[in-house]
């Protein structure tokens, strides 16, 4: 089943594009619009090119989806859990930090068997823009 998209993908891409050349020029935060449109739109982009049930990834206060192929739950808190605050969870997804030493270094809590996403990330060049 495929997923519908809730931000635009030009949109998303700009709106991360915008938080890495600002990371990039060491120069003010973007603002929470556009930082929430980033975390959201990497969200879908994990939902749609891995699709499936069995790992909930939380960004709090931007997003949940659920990702990666295996067995979905559907009651109560999921098995395989992967949470993060909006900063890091851009990072990674934009090869600027390495999945397992954000979780080494606690800056990401995942738990269960299936929450390793090393296979699957970073979704996006350093850039903001989406790897192949």
């Amino acid at each position: 089943m495929s997923r519908k998209r809730r931000i635009d993908p030009a949109a998303g891409e700009q709106a991360l594009h915008l938080w890495c050349s600002t990371l990039d020029a060491a120069g003010a935060p973007v603002d929470r619009r556009t930082l929430a449109t980033a975390v959201r739109y990497s969200l879908e982009e994990l939902a749609v090119r891995f699709e499936g049930g069995s790992v909930e990834v939380r960004v709090p206060p931007f997003g949940v989806t659920q990702a990666i192929d295996g067995p979905a739950h559907t009651r109560g808190t999921p098995p395989n859990t992967v949470e993060t605050s909006p900063e890091v969870w851009l990072q990674v997804v934009t090869g600027r930090l390495d999945y397992g030493a954000a979780v080494s270094e606690n800056r990401i809590e995942a738990s269960g068997i299936r929450s390793d996403l090393s296979a699957f990330l970073p979704l996006f060049t350093r850039e903001g823009h989406p790897r192949g």
